[in-house]
């Protein structure tokens, strides 16, 4: 949402129809499904005219990190935010493309609050509306089990806490 409101042409790539629905609703231009596209990063040339020049993956498996990395173009850079915990702690990274390519690789936790100012501006100016990522809202009892769920990939948005 927020690089599409700077003006970039965002591709979002899952295997739910469902989510890449959402996807398109906050400002993806073009989407793939993982399902359907047997060759990810291929595809992502393809569409980009060469590899893209930002990738994140904010997923955090083997699968989406090596394909984002893999995405890129000549000097490009790959954030990812999705922490890489349990089976998925140590994935492949096409050094090889790294190099080649000289590729920049960022970790990151999330923004920094120094830009948020620059973010609520966006929000307040109407270029981005976060609401439009709200799946599911629930009180505040139901949020341990909400917790619980996130690794099975069921909701469709993020769920948020409005009720205490």
């Amino acid at each position: 949402m927020i690089a599409a409101a700077l003006g970039a042409t965002v591709i979002a790539v899952d295997i739910s129809d469902e989510k890449l629905a959402l996807a398109q609703a906050a400002g993806a231009s073009l989407i793939l499904n993982g399902r359907n596209t047997p060759d990810i990063p291929s595809a992502i040339a393809e569409l980009s005219k060469g590899g893209v020049h930002v990738s994140v993956d904010a997923l955090g498996s083997k699968i989406t990190c090596y394909n984002s990395i893999a995405s890129l173009r000549k000097r490009g850079r790959h954030i990812q935010i999705g922490l890489m915990a349990g089976s998925q702690s140590d994935p492949p990274i096409p050094m090889h493309l790294v190099i080649a390519k000289e590729l920049e690789i960022l970790g990151s936790h999330g923004m920094q609050a120094h830009a948020y100012p620059e973010m609520m501006q966006l929000i307040f100016s109407g270029k981005i509306n976060p609401e439009k990522l709200i799946g599911r809202r629930i009180p505040l009892e139901d949020a341990a089990d909400a917790l619980i769920a996130m690794d099975s990939f069921q909701e469709n948005g993020m769920v948020m806490i409005d009720r205490f």
